[in-house]
C-alpha cells in the first residue's frame, strides 16, 4: 500500500464532518432513505470511505465499533446495484449472525425507495430451506457468517460468479474465531474484478497479509481516536462481593433512570438465573446465550427494541451486534477479564452520538482488572456507591408523585372517580386524605412504598492500597479470580475424557475449548486440564455430563475430524491413553482461554481441516 494511498479520517466525537451526504455522491433513492431516517451528516469514516467506494475503489477501513461502519459500505453498495439482474451482485461477511442480522437490517432501511432490492441474511441456525427457496428467487445482497456461506459454495448453492462487490466486516474478529481458511477459499473464489471493503478495529498481520494479496491498490482510511469507547458513555464502577451483587443491582435499578438496559454475565447459565431473579422482583427481564434457539433471541431481541422488554441478561457473544436505541445503560454484572470484551460490551449504548450509562461490579479482588480496562482506554472509571435507602425512597416518591400527575392530567377519569369518592365520605364519614392513602394502599398490592431495612454494607479498599496476603504473596492479589473466572466452591467434579484429535490434525487448546463449549453448552470453569498428544487428547470436564450433552460432544468434529469424545479409562493396550502426571502438558490457564466472543457461533463454527487458522496458501484462482 503507496502513502499516497492512506487517508487518516478524524473521529466524529472530536470534530464531526462538516460536509451533507448530499455532496458525497449517493444516489437520489438512498438520499431519501437517509432522509426518513433523519440523518444530515456522514461520521468520520462515512465522509472519508463512501466517496472512493463510489469511484470503485477497494478500501481498508480502521475504525473502532459504533463508528457507522455499516453505513459506509451499505450506502455506496445501494447506489450502484442494479435491480434489473436478481443474481447475487454484494457479499458481506460478518463475523457473527447477530450482526448478519444487523447489517442486512440496516441494507434494507437505506433500500426503503428502492423496491427492487432483495437482501438476504446466511447464517448458521437457520434452516436451508428458507435460504434456499430466496435463492432461487433472487437476491441482489447477501449478508452472511463464513461458515455457512462456505456450506452453501461446497454444496453449489450459491452462485458468485457475477459478484461485484465483496465487504469484510469486523474482519479482525472473524480471523480471530478461526475462519481466516474460509474467508480466504470465499475471496479466491468470487471474481477478480469484484470490489473490496474491508473493515477491522485493529490491523493486525493477518489482515495486513489479505489486504495486500486480495485487494488491488486499496486505499487505506483509518479513523484516529483518543479513546477506545466512545466519549458519550458514562463509565461508573462500584466495588461489591459476589453475595451482593443482585442486591446491589436491585438497588440501581431502583435509581437510575434507564430505557433500556444489558448486564453481561459470564456463563450461559447465569443469564437464565439472573433473568429469573430479576423477573422475580418485578421487572422485565430475559436472557439471551448460545442455547436459545435463533427464532427465540430475534424474538427476545424485537421486544427489547419494541418496549416489551426492558432488561436483556446476556454473554458476550450473544450480545455482538446489538444495536437497539433503546439501550441507555449496560452493566457489567461481571466484569470481563480482558478490555476488548469491555469495549464491545459498552460499546451497545452511546451509539450514534447518544448518551449511555456503564457501570461494572467490581470484587476486591478484581482490583487489578479494573486498573487494566482504565490504562487500555485511557478513560478513567468514576467509582460511585451502593444508593442508601433514602436514595431508593426519594426515588420511588418522585415516581409515585410522578403517577399521581399524570393521572390528575385525564379530566374525565378523575371526574368519574370523584363522584365515586365523595359517595363513599358520605357514607362511612371518613375524610378524603384517608380515603387517598386507602386507594394508594390498594394500588401498592400490599407492598411497601418505602423501605426501612439496613443498608446494604459493602466492602471497602483504597485502589492503590494491597491487603496482607497480597502483600506477602499469598492469593489475595495473585489469586485465579483476577486472571479469570473463580471456580466456584461446589462446583463440579472433573473427571478426564478422551478425544480422538491430536497433534497430528494440528489441532490447539483454544479449537478444543471452542468446539466442547459451543456443542455442550460448557462455560470456561467448565474445563481443567488439557494434554494434547500425537493422535489424540485427555480434556478434563465435569464428571456428571448429562447424557443429551455426551452424545452432542461424541459426534463433535474438530479440524474435519469427529473427537468421539468418552471417558478416558486409563492405559490402552501398550499403555498409550492415560499418562502419569508428570508427563502432562501445562494445564491450560484461564486467561489463555479464548473469550467468549472469540469462539465461533455453533453452527458457524469451523469444522474441517481448512477451517483452523493455519499458514497463509496461496489464492485459488
Amino acid at each position: 500500500m503507496t502513502p499516497d494511498a492512506e487517508t487518516t479520517a478524524t473521529d466524529g466525537d472530536s470534530a464531526a464532518p462538516s460536509i451533507p451526504f448530499s455532496s458525497l455522491g449517493l444516489s437520489d433513492a438512498v438520499m431519501r432513505a437517509l432522509d426518513d431516517v433523519g440523518y444530515e451528516t456522514p461520521s468520520a469514516i462515512q465522509a472519508a470511505t463512501i466517496p472512493p467506494l463510489l469511484a470503485g475503489r477497494d478500501v481498508v477501513g480502521l475504525a473502532q465499533t459504533g463508528t457507522g461502519k455499516t453505513a459506509a459500505f451499505a450506502l455506496p453498495i445501494l447506489s450502484s446495484i442494479d435491480t434489473a439482474r436478481a443474481v447475487p451482485q454484494a457479499l458481506v461477511l460478518a463475523p457473527t449472525r447477530e450482526l448478519a442480522l444487523q447489517v442486512c437490517e440496516a441494507f434494507e432501511r437505506y433500500a426503503a425507495h428502492l423496491p427492487g432490492v432483495h437482501v438476504l441474511p446466511v447464517y448458521g441456525g437457520q434452516g436451508y430451506g428458507v435460504q434456499l427457496s430466496a435463492l432461487r428467487r433472487g437476491v441482489h445482497i447477501i449478508v452472511g457468517t463464513p461458515g455457512r456461506i462456505m456450506d452453501h459454495l461446497e454444496k453449489g448453492t450459491l452462485d458468485l460468479s457475477e459478484l461485484t462487490h465483496l465487504v469484510l466486516d469486523e474482519a479482525d474478529e472473524m480471523l480471530k474465531m478461526g475462519f481466516a481458511e474460509d474467508v480466504e477459499t470465499i475471496l479466491a473464489e468470487t471474481p477478480d474484478d469484484k470490489q473490496v471493503a474491508l473493515f477491522s478495529a485493529t490491523m493486525p498481520a493477518s489482515i495486513r497479509r489479505i489486504s495486500q494479496q486480495y485487494l488491488r491498490d486499496p486505499e487505506e482510511i483509518s479513523v484516529k481516536s483518543k479513546t477506545t469507547t466512545s466519549s458519550t458513555i458514562t463509565q461508573r464502577y462500584l466495588v461489591v462481593s459476589y453475595q451482593q451483587k443482585v442486591d446491589a443491582l436491585t438497588r440501581i435499578l431502583e435509581v437510575e433512570n434507564f430505557e433500556g438496559m444489558i448486564v453481561f454475565v459470564r456463563t450461559k447459565n447465569e443469564t437464565e438465573t439472573l433473568a429469573e431473579k430479576l423477573r422475580a422482583r418485578g421487572y422485565s427481564a430475559q436472557a439471551i446465550n448460545g442455547d436459545i434457539p435463533q427464532a427465540q433471541r430475534e424474538r427476545t431481541v424485537d421486544q427489547l427494541k419494541s418496549g416489551a422488554l426492558d432488561i436483556l441478561v446476556a454473554t458476550d457473544v450473544a450480545a455482538r451486534g446489538l444495536d437497539v436505541e433503546r439501550i441507555s445503560h449496560v452493566v457489567n454484572f461481571d466484569i470481563p477479564v480482558d478490555t476488548e470484551s469491555y469495549v464491545h460490551r459498552i460499546g451497545r449504548t452511546g451509539r450514534a452520538g447518544r448518551a449511555g450509562d456503564a457501570i461494572s461490579f467490581v470484587t476486591p479482588r478484581e482490583r487489578r482488572l479494573l486498573d487494566a480496562i482504565e490504562k487500555a482506554t485511557r478513560q478513567p472509571l468514576t467509582q460511585m456507591h451502593l444508593p442508601t435507602i433514602d436514595d431508593v425512597n426519594a426515588t420511588r416518591l418522585a415516581r409515585f408523585d410522578d403517577a399521581i400527575t399524570t393521572a390528575l392530567a385525564n379530566g374525565e377519569l378523575i371526574e368519574t372517580f370523584r363522584g365515586i369518592i365523595d359517595h363513599y365520605v358520605q357514607h362511612h364519614d371518613v375524610p378524603e386524605a384517608d380515603v387517598a392513602a386507602a386507594l394508594a394502599v390498594v394500588a401498592q398490592g400490599g407492598e411497601p412504598l418505602l423501605l426501612d431495612e439496613e443498608d446494604i454494607r459493602l466492602p471497602s479498599f483504597s485502589r492503590d492500597a494491597r491487603d496482607a496476603r497480597g502483600a506477602s504473596g499469598g492469593s489475595g492479589d495473585g489469586s485465579r479470580a483476577e486472571r479469570g473466572p473463580r471456580r466456584r466452591e461446589g462446583g463440579p467434579a472433573l473427571a478426564p475424557y478422551r478425544i480422538e484429535v491430536g497433534r497430528r490434525q494440528r489441532v490447539e487448546p483454544r479449537q478444543i475449548v471452542g468446539a466442547l463449549a459451543n456443542e455442550g453448552g460448557l462455560s470456561r470453569d467448565d474445563f481443567g486440564a488439557i494434554t494434547i498428544r500425537p493422535d489424540f487428547s485427555i480434556v478434563e470436564l465435569p464428571a456428571e455430563l448429562p447424557p443429551a450433552t455426551l452424545r452432542k460432544l461424541e459426534g463433535t468434529r474438530i479440524s474435519g475430524k469427529l473427537i468421539e469424545l468418552k471417558p478416558d479409562r486409563g492405559p490402552r493396550g501398550g499403555g498409550a491413553g492415560r499418562f502419569s502426571r508428570d508427563e502432562r502438558a501445562p494445564r491450560f490457564a484461564r486467561d489463555e482461554r479464548p473469550a467468549r466472543d472469540e469462539r465461533p457461533a455453533r453452527d458457524d463454527r469451523p469444522a474441517r481441516d481448512d477451517r483452523t487458522e493455519r499458514k497463509p496458501r496461496k489464492p485459488r484462482h
